[in-house]
């Protein structure tokens, strides 16, 4: 190598390791989204996060996807959705990247029952088989080859069911206990964990820090540990078998708390706070010892996309 190459490369390094350099239990910023954003679903495939339709400022739903290249740190968009879609469930799984339910406007009865698949390979959106019931906001985990699908906006919040891309059909499950939305989940051990959520369609809603959990051997719900307070607008991902919640908002303002749940003990564990709370987005990705939260609203209400991609390198494990 080259003394000019040498420099150069030692350019690149300085100029990068301000925005990669990060500690256990820091968070830190990845390079921005194209086009801000909130109230969108998240769906990680091979080391690619997944930008699914939501809104910016404006509150104008679109149909953009843009795609995350965690190794590379860099984004570019993807085939459009068919239709304009925020408050969307959305998944990763078996090579194929769906989108679940949602609503086609900022407001009013606009909710579908629409599942999306993509096949990054091809670059087309294919319709599949529709939910049972029109739906947005809930959340959706894979376990077992199969989409769990659990809660939703009124008058939807109890509904539970699950979706198997093996034969394209869905089965109504037994009732989410607590009817509730803007929710987030985790699957640990198998059994399907729902979080958190507000009672009513707004954000100046009753909240709630309900704590769920599904056995599918059983076919039963049970309850574990409530989160440490009631809030809503929140995102949640397994990351070292803990189930890591952070973000939010109320009628109050943003929730900074990022807390974790360890299953070992049924306890939450209070972490330091967000430094920039985030709403609006539902799904994320634990890969390689970071946890992502791109994009989400910086504000209450839904007015304030924004361009921001978040990660957080954690110290703590409950396996």
């Amino acid at each position: 190598m080259t003394a000019i190459h040498h420099l150069a490369a030692a350019l690149l390094a300085a100029l990068a390791a301000p925005a990669l350099a990060q500690e256990p239990g820091e968070w830190a910023h990845r390079a921005e989204l194209l086009a801000p954003n909130s109230e969108f679903a998240v769906a990680e495939l091979e080391g690619r996060l997944y930008i699914l339709g939501g809104y910016p400022a404006d509150r104008v739903t679109v149909t953009t996807v843009q795609i995350y290249d965690i190794a590379s740190d860099s984004w570019e968009f993807g085939p459009d959705l068919p239709a304009p879609n925020n408050h969307g469930m959305a998944v990763g799984m078996g090579g194929k990247v769906y989108l679940i339910g949602g609503q086609t406007e900022a407001g009013g009865d606009t909710y579908v029952d629409t599942l999306y698949e993509l096949d990054p390979a091809v670059g087309q959106w294919v319709a599949k088989a529709p939910m049972p019931t029109r739906r947005s906001a809930g959340v959706a985990l894979v376990h077992d080859g199969r989409i769990w699908v659990a809660g939703g906006r009124p008058p939807r919040g109890h509904d539970f069911a699950v979706y198997d891309p093996a034969t394209d059909s869905w089965e109504t499950l037994p009732d989410l206990p607590s009817q509730r939305n803007h929710i987030g989940g985790g699957v640990i051990d198998g059994r399907i964990h729902v979080i958190g959520g507000r009672l009513g369609g707004g954000f100046q809603s009753d909240q709630t820090a309900a704590h769920e959990v599904f056995d599918p051997e059983t076919g039963t719900w049970g309850v574990a540990a409530p989160m440490p307070r009631p809030r809503s607008g929140i995102n949640a991902v397994v990351a070292d078998g803990c189930l890591h919640a952070w973000g939010g908002e109320s009628a109050a303002g943003m929730f900074p708390d990022h807390d974790y749940y360890d299953p070992r003990s049924d306890t939450w564990v209070s972490l330091p706070d967000m430094p920039l709370p985030v709403h609006g987005v539902t799904g994320s990705a634990f890969i390689g010892g970071l946890i992502h939260a791109p994009g989400g609203g910086t504000e209450v209400g839904g007015s304030s996309g924004s361009l921001h991609n978040q990660v957080y390198r954690t110290d703590v494990s409950c396996q």
